[in-house]
């Protein structure tokens, strides 16, 4: 039929991945597809040019076949009248099954799986660390137990529909090809309800608010996700259960924050015992913790204490807790503590009581310095 390159057409490079070829036809077919271009009297040609143009490029062989010879290469091979052309309603099905109802990912006839489900959990960063066992009330559809998820009333059964003979999928006939869809008198089920149950209506399914006792692992944190398999609505037409997953999210702790396996906490200290030194009574979760803090600590040093952070849910040991000290400013003072205060400052003149203070006084200057000419 063309006689334009093929990858002109598509709109690719040559040297163009199996992907990129599938990806730039489905582009370029549904921009030119007839029923999208009534008006277009150009629309088919260039339709089918496209879908030639797939047909060829998406065969290793072929593909092989025209990259060294061009088009005497696969003559024959294509066209509208080709030989090759047969297979089009495969590879319009294999690029577009998604959109138009054909395709392999859904069972044709015969009970269909149920929708899996998602519960959001939020759990205390205790209960998160520990494990624990929660009571979950999920609303869900469950299998009618009147008719036993057939939709059909006790004493009776579905009948095999006779527009798609059970497939659940009937063809189309749009043109020069086909396209699958699911059955407009069932549904996609294959079967046809005449006598429907009375206390689901033919639905097979109710709705229904079930309670589940599940384990939280130790060690689980925000963005795990566990599965409860078979927990999930029921499938339609006595179709298997679907799944259930609970996506947990750990609250914020007023004291501790988590990275992964550890904990970091922040923990105010005197200037006295950040001058003096001494030592302090720290929380961790599983109670307190002596921390000896050396003399002259400065505000921000992590102190790092060794297993007292979380276990991993998928093994390990524990990770630290880790302190990061913070000198805290007295307030409220008395005008004998301002005093005192102004007394100590006094004793403090000098460089070698505050090195941090000076160093950063001299980087000042320095600074400054260089914008003099």
């Amino acid at each position: 039929m063309s006689k334009r390159d093929y990858y002109e057409i598509l709109g690719v490079e040559r040297g163009a991945s199996e992907a990129d070829i599938k990806k730039a036809y489905r582009r370029v077919a549904m921009k030119y597809h007839p029923d999208r271009n009534s008006d277009d009297a150009d629309a088919e040609d260039k339709f089918k040019e496209a879908s030639e143009a797939y047909e060829i490029l998406s065969d290793k062989e072929k593909r092989a076949a025209y990259d060294q010879f061009g088009h005497a290469g696969v003559s024959g091979n294509g066209g509208a009248g080709g030989a090759g052309f047969g297979n089009f309603s495969d590879i319009f099905g294999d690029v577009f099954g998604d959109i138009f109802g054909g395709g392999g990912g859904r069972g044709r006839g015969g009970p269909r799986r149920g929708s899996d489900l998602q519960y959001n959990l939020e759990l205390d960063l205790e209960e998160a660390v520990r494990g624990v066992t929660k009571q979950l009330r999920v609303p869900t559809l469950v299998a009618c137990a009147e008719c036993d998820g057939s939709g059909a009333r006790k004493g009776s059964s579905p009948s095999r529909c006779g527009t798609c003979g059970g497939n659940g999928q009937v063809r189309m006939s749009q043109g020069f090809f086909q396209v699958q869809q699911t059955c407009p008198t069932c549904r996609g089920r294959g079967t046809i309800i005449s006598d429907p149950c009375g206390s689901c209506h033919g639905a097979g399914r109710k709705e229904e608010a079930k309670t589940l006792s599940v384990k939280i692992p130790p060690g689980v944190d925000t963005g795990d996700r566990i599965r409860l398999s078979g927990e999930g609505e029921a499938g339609p037409a006595g179709g298997p259960p679907g799944d259930l997953y609970v996506q947990v999210m750990v609250r914020d702790h007023e004291i501790f924050q988590r990275d992964g396996r550890n904990l970091y906490c922040e923990v105010p200290i005197s200037i006295v015992d950040a001058a003096l030194g001494g030592e302090l009574e720290v929380p961790t979760l599983s109670g307190r913790v002596k921390l000896k803090v050396p003399p002259e600590t400065q505000t921000g040093r992590l102190f790092r204490l060794r297993g007292k952070g979380v276990a991993n849910v998928r093994g390990g040991g524990p990770g630290d807790l880790l302190c990061r000290v913070v000198v805290e400013t007295p307030v409220n003072l008395s005008a004998r503590q301002k005093d005192l205060l102004k007394e100590l400052q006094g004793e403090w003149e000098g460089n070698k009581h505050s090195p941090r203070k000076t160093s950063w006084f001299e980087g000042v200057k320095t600074f400054f310095d260089s914008f003099k000419v």
